[in-house]
């Protein structure tokens, strides 16, 4: 029986990956368990490198929603795949290395979600854990959230002028509490822009996912060297 060597198989995995093959990422990666092969190597070099290119065909069009959407599934298959093979020790240390955490959901009111969802997979393939509390989210189970989970950031989302109000209910209820030095909030969607967001004291705006995702890394790397 042929056995394949370990970097022909994190090679294997990360192009299936890239080619949106959830069944193929989840094959491959129970094939990596087999072979002994180091389950985090296998998510550092395999899916980590994978997800940095599809995120790069994302940004230059030459992937659309739907690559991403299936680029997303391979990428979560396999690695529900990797982490059962991991220690609670290792996993702990993966967690540390994360890029951020991000709370992330469509406002109260506002039902369209698509910016949001993109948003949610971007921020994935780059490293991000996200909480995707989907879209209408009340404002205070927003903040639940947060104080539960402990964020990096809080991102809100709202397309219509309508409920843009809730972006600003949130950051109201996190000075409430007392809380709200503990997290970068971000907003964003299609009836927002830069003036509403220094309006509402909210730590940054972004046009699109793409720029989000940026503005993320940034301000992340801003206040940890604070």
């Amino acid at each position: 029986m042929l056995v394949l060597s370990e970097k022909v198989l994190i090679e294997k995995l990360r192009q299936s990956v890239i080619e949106c093959d959830e069944e193929a990422a989840k094959k491959v990666a129970g094939e990596i368990l087999k072979a002994g092969v180091d389950p985090v190597k296998a998510i550092k070099e395999g899916i980590s490198s994978a997800a940095k290119i599809v995120g790069e065909k994302f940004e230059t069009g030459e992937f659309f929603l739907p690559q991403l959407l299936l680029a997303g599934e391979a990428m979560e298959s396999a690695s529900n795949v990797l982490m059962s093979g991991i220690s609670e020790k290792k996993r702990e240390e993966l967690e540390s290395k994360r890029a951020g955490t991000v709370v992330l959901a469509t406002v109260s009111g506002d039902i369209h979600d698509i910016g949001k969802n993109i948003l949610a997979l971007l921020l994935a393939v780059n490293g991000f854990k996200v909480y995707d509390l989907g879209r209408d989210v009340d404002s205070m189970k927003i903040v639940e959230k947060a104080t539960e989970v402990k964020p990096d950031i809080i991102g809100l989302s709202a397309l219509m002028t309508t409920t843009m109000p809730a972006q600003r209910e949130v950051i109201d209820l996190l000075n409430a509490m007392g809380v709200r030095n503990e997290f970068i909030v971000m907003v964003g969607g299609g009836s927002t822009n830069r003036e509403w967001a220094e309006e509402i004291e909210a730590d940054g705006w972004a046009e699109t996912a793409e720029e989000a995702v940026r503005l993320a890394q940034r301000l992340i790397e801003k206040k940890r060297r604070q």
